[in-house]
């Protein structure tokens, strides 16, 4: 790889300075509409930039990617309620940013491995970022009858009303019903410290090395719509697995947990199709005690006041 010329620093810094200059002319020209001002623009760049190595770190680590998408809509929430326009183009530059950059950065890891050029690669990434960005705007406008749209831009909706136009403060704060949650923030502080400490009062215990907390906080990002079964299964093949590997083939387990982890995932991906094509679309079912992962046969049964039905509790006024 060294007999390719690297790319250059001023590219990226003239990129990046294109795009913050003509979105400060964005959104100022066209105020009204988009609703964020000038300043919360800064602030989101300043959170991209700060947070973006920290979760590259534990992106390369734990193959986990903390997201930034609720705490910039939380932040904006707070500073300026109101406004669900601003909120969303808040969480784009705070949010998307770091997202992109990560997956700018693996497309580099994975071009140094497959020794491609890096400029031959910033340049495939530029285009592609281009023709992205032209689709997703095609596909946008598109009729919502037609089946070229986009699922995710309704949770883009959706989010701006919840965090943007309701505010964080009636759900989260100290007007809504749900403010107990912020001690998650603490609780997540205050964790990987845990770790650290035990792991210097019990130097002798290497286990503790291996815990994580970014996976195991993290991961809680996908409930719903993963169930316990998808985590029971997880934690059963990961610590077995890892155990296996660290206490008798340590040098097999660092040649091949890559492939390892690459197998499990195509397996699922197969298994998946498989189901859906013998299964899902001739309508046939299963019943078996993982068909009901939750354990609470109440889960489907109504909250509402008097309303009667077989094997359901009722519930009665004022209860």
């Amino acid at each position: 790889m060294r007999r390719y010329n690297q790319v250059p620093e001023w590219w990226f810094t003239c990129i990046l300075s294109t795009n913050i200059v003509a979105t400060l002319f964005v959104i100022e020209y066209y105020k009204s509409q988009l609703q964020l001002p000038w300043w919360a623009f800064l602030l989101a760049c300043g959170l991209a930039f700060f947070l973006t190595l920290p979760l590259a770190v534990i992106t390369a680590t734990t193959n986990q990617t903390p997201g930034l998408n609720v705490i910039t809509e939380y932040i904006i929430g707070y500073l300026y309620p109101g406004y669900p326009m601003a909120n969303m183009c808040f969480k784009v530059y705070g949010y998307i940013s770091v997202k992109q950059s990560i997956l700018f950065l693996q497309d580099f890891k994975l071009g140094h491995y497959m020794k491609i050029p890096p400029r031959s690669m910033f340049m495939s990434q530029v285009c592609g970022t281009l023709i992205s960005a032209l689709v997703h705007l095609g596909t946008s406008l598109a009729s919502p009858d037609s089946p070229w749209t986009c699922p995710s831009d309704h949770v883009f909706y959706d989010a701006s009303v919840i965090y943007g136009l309701i505010g964080p403060r009636l759900i989260f704060g100290d007007l809504g019903y749900y403010n107990s949650i912020n001690w998650s923030f603490l609780v997540g502080a205050l964790a990987p410290i845990i770790v650290w400490l035990l792991h210097k009062a019990f130097p002798s215990q290497k286990w503790i090395t291996l815990i994580t907390t970014p996976v195991l906080l993290g991961a809680t990002i996908y409930m719903p719509p993963a169930t316990s079964v998808n985590y029971n299964s997880w934690i059963v093949v990961a610590f077995l697995s890892g155990f296996v590997a660290y206490r008798y083939h340590h040098d097999w387990w660092g040649r091949h947990n890559y492939v390892l982890s690459g197998a499990l995932d195509a397996g699922l991906a197969f298994m998946a199709v498989l189901l859906y094509v013998s299964l899902d679309m001739e309508g046939v079912g299963l019943e078996w005690w993982g068909s009901k992962p939750d354990g609470c046969p109440l889960a489907s049964c109504p909250a509402a006041e008097g309303i009667v039905i077989d094997e359901c509790p009722v519930w009665l006024k004022g209860e």
